[in-house]
């Protein structure tokens, strides 16, 4: 199957085919991560600018990253340094980036839908990196990268995910995409974090975190996204821990070997202890660097890349 699709915006409307496609890609992707000089012509002449409207570490660098492997010419905007504090609309931006010759734009906007407005406004291809508590589809896509690359499938496996749902544009990608690959998904929660209605995405809520982690094969912890809370939504910290934190006794009751993910930044103490975050079972680290393979196929596919990765 070729590649077809301008834009990606979230899982929700990504094929298995298409999945697969971007996962394959990046294998080719990584393997030039492990070069002496992480170099390749494919998107020499394309121009690729990353729009971030809300703060961003490793997203937006690893973006970066990959457009200098591909030899893309790359632009970086924030809304704080453009002409956003300006009044500048989000259609007005995008026109003055496509009547520049911009090939690809990477857009984080904490309005759900975002990235959808855009595609619809430029012929450039957008990738959504980040909008709202929407999707976060390149996110979910490395972790899937990095689950099928340490254990080998997706399909059959047990995945368990923990902690803010309800705030969280990474679970609700990842929901999609393990669901879609033929992975069982259990969430587990606060009560006041589980969005209502949740099990229409295909996943089993589980009311403790040791129900939710018994026998799973990938746990995956999320950050308690404090910036998008309304207070009140659990009593402290430490509360918060007690209940749902990871610690090394918690996690024995997983399968062994299962793999401890987190899409960062992490809360060190709160959602996950120091001892199982950098522990054996966790792949947090080469999830960082699977992002960059990632967001490269992802770039390679939507930039036309021509030239092959060789």
């Amino acid at each position: 199957m070729n590649w077809k699709r301008k834009d990606v915006l979230g899982l929700q409307n990504l094929s298995v085919e298409e999945i697969e496609i971007i996962l394959d890609t990046a294998v080719s992707m990584k393997e030039v991560l492990g070069r002496t000089i992480k170099k390749v012509p494919a998107l020499r002449g394309r121009t690729v600018v990353t729009l971030f409207y809300e703060p961003s570490t490793r997203t937006r660098t690893s973006f970066e990253l990959a457009a200098k492997y591909l030899s893309a010419d790359s632009v970086n905007l924030s809304a704080s340094t453009s002409s956003v504090v300006k009044g500048e609309t989000l259609k007005d931006t995008a026109r003055t980036l496509a009547a520049m010759g911009a090939d690809v734009v990477v857009l984080r906007h904490p309005m759900a839908g975002a990235p959808n407005l855009l595609a619809e406004t430029i012929p450039a291809a957008v990738i959504n990196a980040g909008d709202g508590t929407h999707e976060h589809p390149t996110q979910a896509l490395l972790d899937m990268f990095t689950v099928r690359e340490k254990l080998g499938k997706l399909a059959g496996l047990n995945v368990a995910i923990i902690g803010d749902i309800l705030h969280s544009r990474v679970a609700r990608s990842n929901i999609w995409g393990f669901t879609k690959m033929g992975a069982r998904v259990r969430i587990c929660g606060p009560a006041t974090m589980i969005p209502a209605s949740i099990e229409t995405m295909g996943v089993e809520v589980c009311t403790g975190i040791e129900e939710a982690l018994e026998g799973a094969d990938v746990v995956m912890m999320l950050r308690i996204q404090l910036e998008r809370q309304q207070q009140g939504l659990f009593p402290s910290l430490q509360e918060y821990t007690r209940l749902f934190g990871l610690n090394r006794q918690r996690l024995a009751l997983a399968r062994p070997g299962a793999l401890v993910m987190h899409p960062g930044p992490i809360n060190r103490g709160v959602e996950i202890s120091p001892e199982v975050a950098d522990g054996v079972n966790s792949v947090i680290t080469e999830q960082v660097t699977n992002g960059v393979a990632v967001r490269m196929a992802l770039l390679y596919l939507l930039g036309g890349g021509g030239i092959p990765v060789a």
